[in-house]
């Protein structure tokens, strides 16, 4: 099995990729089971129950929210963020829920979804749904584990990474940085130019170039989205968004005609993350990169290169995102990027060394 850059970067929506990312995701993948079993018309009930990390921190994380938007029929990457608190209060309202957008059911919030105290063996991010029919009896179960960087993996494939291109066969794979290296100097590639034919076995080039900009147009929005959006962040702590002051006051400065120091540069690329870290924390549509919680440190170190160098191009922009990804992939492979399993360091630690990378 070998990773994908876009299994790495993927769209999706705060605050977490572990806890809302690939919760949605495997209520998504859920309900399309039912509908390729052709058990979706005859489910009149559908249970969620949430272990370990997903139980403790669902609700502040939206995990709850999440699943029930897979449930409907959305995933992270398509969903509209402006419509997805309301599409949550009908549900709880009217105590019902329209599965995959087609079969409306019965779903009370209290008894249908259940926050346990106890965990699975495999991973503290555990999730299980259950479908039944009119007799009460189970159509349909699954275990879903959420492993990180909105990878999921089902109870099922517990032998495999939950990715769409896991059965690729790549022409250079590699599983440390020795070997990555060794293929680099054997084949006269660099690092980026590896990753590019790697991607050729799953997508041209033009799809490849073009879906990391699309990405990379995601990731732009999300900056500017937090340095124009004030007020107070959801989660109950009365955390106030800090990025448009700090934006206004660098203005002034730069405008102020003093020296651009490297202290300066650290100004801008703290303050580009935040803003994404402040978008993520407000439900709004972010990039894994890898993950959730890290999600702001790439795009800043790119967004100050292109915002400040003369020396920018589209090429340059593919480059770092593949060269990002190498990196990336062997923390994936070889460690984890997963903040349940080796904490908010490790996602951080994982978002630096690939931005140093690109």
């Amino acid at each position: 099995m070998f990773i994908s850059v876009f299994d790495l970067f993927k769209i999706g929506i705060g605050p977490s990729s572990s806890h809302t990312v690939g919760p949605m995701r495997a209520a998504y993948s859920f309900v399309d089971d039912l509908l390729k079993q052709n058990d979706l018309q005859n489910t009149v009930r559908v249970q969620v129950k949430l272990y370990g990390s997903l139980a403790a921190t669902g609700v502040g994380h939206a995990t709850d929210k999440a699943i029930l938007l897979g449930l409907m029929g959305f995933d992270p990457e398509h969903i509209d963020t402006q419509v997805s608190t309301s599409l949550i209060e009908d549900v709880l309202e009217n105590k019902a829920i329209q599965l995959n957008q087609q079969k409306s059911i019965s779903f009370d919030y209290k008894h249908d979804v259940l926050f346990l105290d106890e965990s699975l063996p495999y991973h503290p991010n555990a999730m299980e749904l259950i479908a039944y029919n009119g007799a009460q009896e189970i159509l349909y179960v699954e275990t879903y584990y959420s492993v990180g960087g909105g990878f999921i993996v089902s109870q099922r494939q517990l032998t495999h990474t939950q990715s769409e291109t896991s059965d690729v066969n790549v022409p250079y794979p590699f599983h440390s940085a020795a070997e990555l290296l060794s293929l680099c100097k054997t084949h006269h590639l660099s690092v980026s130019e590896l990753m590019l034919e790697n991607e050729k076995s799953w997508r041209s080039e033009t799809e490849i170039r073009s879906k990391i900009m699309d990405i990379w147009k995601v990731m732009q929005q999300c900056i500017h989205n937090g340095l124009i959006n004030e007020g107070i962040l959801p989660g109950g702590l009365n955390v106030k968004r800090r990025a448009k002051k700090i934006h206004d006051k660098l203005l002034n400065k730069k405008n102020s005609n003093l020296i651009v120091t490297t202290f300066h540069a650290m100004e801008w690329v703290n303050l580009f993350a935040l803003a994404v870290n402040e978008e993520n924390a407000a439900g709004g549509r972010v990039v894994t990169a890898p993950t959730n919680g890290a999600a702001g440190i790439i795009p800043a170190v790119l967004y100050y290169y292109v915002t400040f160098s003369k020396d920018f191009s589209e090429d340059k922009v593919v480059r770092f995102f593949l060269s990002a990804a190498a990196v990336g992939i062997l923390c994936k492979l070889n460690a984890s990027i997963s903040g349940a399993e080796v904490g908010c360091q490790g996602e951080v630690g994982s978002a630096c060394a690939m931005a140093s990378a690109g």
